[in-house]
């Protein structure tokens, strides 16, 4: 499950606001907002996966924790290499 950190740094890689990620996911504006600022394990496994879903469907991959922190990486729109 992605955290906190990851939902920030991904919708900042997609170049997407707090609404874009609520409509993308089918969660609430109130919901998104209050997971990035509380924390995703104050959600339910069921938001937390529906916004690893949308971010993943638009590209995004999830790192784990390898030592040095857990990550996202997006995938580079067609044409950038």
């Amino acid at each position: 499950m992605i955290d906190a950190g990851q939902m920030k740094a991904a919708r900042s890689l997609l170049g997407w606001n707090q609404t874009t990620l609520a409509e993308r996911s089918g969660l609430s504006l109130e919901t998104i907002k209050r997971m990035e600022s509380k924390g995703t394990s104050f959600s339910t496994v069921r938001n937390v996966q529906a916004v690893e879903d949308a971010l993943a469907a638009a590209g995004c991959t999830f790192l784990p924790d390898d030592g040095k922190g857990r990550g996202v990486r997006a995938k580079a729109p067609e044409g950038d290499e």
